[in-house]
């Protein structure tokens, strides 16, 4: 695939652009194992983030009732439509994908195809611009539009925070965000070899299994998640402090020492020690007051 790659690179005379983040994947064990993971099938609906010159999405046409492939770079797209003009279920979408109603792209694509397809729940494979790689995971996890797997290269930094366990130096907001929504697994690391260009990173594949539902009941998802976002606001402080200081809340220190109390947190923990039940306690607990007392 490395040559191949090369030789449409030229043929279209495409100049990857650094700022987009732009490293194709050209070795096709991997691209194998990727789709293997993503366990695709004909009822699948697929969405491809950052197909390149499409030589993932070409595997993935092979296998998917339905592919989406969504592109950025519209300098691609001639090279894009030509490596896939066998392929009548494929389609390209020049769009920013941080700007594309993903929902809605998911409902249409449904209602012009067959019913096995309006049934099934959709499936995300990409090779992530590094970065974006947050929002971008982010965006599809929190629009809901029923995600059943993602399979995703990202760098092997992030890989470990997303997977990340309470305790450790990796574990973090973001951590608690995607683990809200999904169990990640890491699925196998990638060199830098890999790539045309070759980043100047390690990278991994992740692989999010999205929960029909949340392991933790919330009374309230924003405080959840400001609440999260506090606790790791000051990665130094003791959680205690990191609330009081965060300005998310309209509490006193000791209100906020009488809340962890009533949860059974130490307030001379951290942030980075609590567990995902633990902070929808607190979450809970800080939901409970009342609006006068609470927040912004």
């Amino acid at each position: 695939m490395r040559a191949n790659t090369k030789e449409i690179l030229q043929k279209f005379n495409i100049k990857l652009t650094k700022s987009l983040g732009q490293n194709f994947l050209t070795d096709d064990n991997i691209v194998g194992k990727i789709i293997d993971t993503a366990e695709i099938a004909k009822t699948d609906l697929v969405i491809e983030v950052g197909p390149g010159i499409g030589n993932m999405t070409r595997e993935l046409a092979k296998r998917a009732g339905k592919v989406a492939a969504i592109e950025i770079d519209k300098h691609l797209i001639p090279a894009l439509k030509e490596n896939l003009n066998e392929f009548t279920n494929v389609d390209i979408i020049n769009e920013d994908v941080l700007n594309v109603d993903i929902k809605r792209l998911t409902e249409d694509i449904r209602q012009t195809y067959d019913t096995e397809l309006k049934n099934d729940k959709v499936k995300v494979v990409a090779n992530l611009p590094y970065y974006i790689t947050t929002p971008i995971i982010m965006k599809f996890l929190e629009e809901d539009p029923g995600i059943d797997m993602m399979v995703l290269m990202v760098q092997k930094e992030v890989g470990e925070r997303i997977a990340a366990k309470p305790g450790g130096k990796d574990y973090g907001a973001l951590s608690v965000a995607v683990q809200y929504y999904a169990k990640p697994e890491t699925v196998l690391k990638v060199p830098p070899g890999c790539f045309i260009p070759q980043p100047e990173v390690d990278s991994v594949v992740i692989r999010l299994k999205v929960f029909d539902q949340p392991p933790v009941k919330l009374l309230n998802k924003d405080i959840f998640f400001k609440t999260v976002k506090a606790s790791f606001g000051q990665r130094r402080k003791t959680l205690i402090n990191a609330l009081s200081n965060s300005g998310q809340f309209h509490l006193s220190k000791e209100e906020i020492k009488q809340i962890l109390e009533s949860i059974g947190v130490d307030e001379k923990q951290r942030g980075e020690t609590l567990t995902i039940e633990q902070f929808a306690r607190l979450a809970n607990a800080f939901s409970g007051q009342k609006r006068n007392q609470g927040f912004d």
